[in-house]
């Protein structure tokens, strides 16, 4: 099996302040990947600079959808498809998100793993900057956060699969959150192989006002709500551990 080259897609709803970053990462991430990489950015309802900053520097599409699922989805449809119904000469999709910062071997290191394999890898995501937050809610995340290599996240900033698989699973569904776990749960039904990785994990922001309702920020929020003092009441959080951001069994 071959891999022709890789397709990242990147949904951007109003990203003006971070996006500059996430396209820096990846401009160093393709220069150290064995083969082209495109990246391609779903401008999704943006009322911003977001444009005018990834304008020559990645493929535009468009998405009036205002909803991360659609977005991710919009991008990966408008792929040329690929043309060979095997495993050879085929191309990988990735995605991240663009308040995120990726490594510069992330996908030569899911490459490694598609060759040894895996139809759709898993990765990790890190946090550097919790000035939003106070230092138990940092606490509380990292204790229930896995990052060993039987971590069972998901994380839309860190996703990549084959094109076949990808095609064969029909795509992201246009959800407004979750639309990577269903993703990946579906591959697991359908008996495709999963490497849960942690070789690579994506630098993501934990900013408190998240793009995506019920996000990362919102996984934090209700994170940090498991530590109100007693006479208060905290929101339900039998979900914190089942966001677009993670999955935490």
């Amino acid at each position: 099996m071959r891999f022709m080259g890789i397709d990242v897609v990147i949904p951007v709803h109003d990203e003006q302040e971070l996006l500059a970053g996430c396209l820096d990462s990846l401009e160093a991430c393709a220069e150290a990947t064995p083969v082209p990489v495109t990246v391609t950015v779903v401008l999704d309802s943006c009322t911003d600079d977001s444009e005018a900053i990834a304008r020559g520097r990645a493929r535009i599409v468009r998405s009036d959808a205002r909803n991360v699922g659609a977005a991710r989805a919009v991008g990966f449809d408008a792929l040329s498809v690929p043309s060979s119904p095997d495993r050879s000469g085929q191309r990988w999709y990735a995605t991240t998100d663009a308040d995120s910062r990726v490594p510069p071997t992330w996908l030569a290191d899911q490459l490694r793993l598609a060759l040894d394999g895996a139809d759709l890898v898993a990765g990790l995501v890190e946090v550097t900057d919790w000035s939003g937050w106070n230092p138990a809610t940092r606490v509380r995340y990292l204790e229930g956060y896995r990052s060993g290599s039987e971590h069972r996240h998901i994380h839309g900033a860190n996703i990549g699969i084959s094109a076949r698989a990808y095609r064969e699973l029909g795509g992201f569904e246009r959800l407004p959150v979750h639309e990577d776990v269903h993703l990946v749960h579906r591959a697991e039904r359908a008996g495709l192989s999963v490497a849960w990785s942690t070789a690579t994990p994506v630098t993501t922001s934990a900013r408190r006002h998240s793009r995506t309702p019920g996000g990362f920020s919102g996984h934090l929020a209700l994170t940090e709500l498991d530590h109100t003092p007693p006479g208060h009441t905290a929101s339900d959080t039998t979900a914190r551990g089942h966001t677009r951001s993670g999955v935490t069994p």
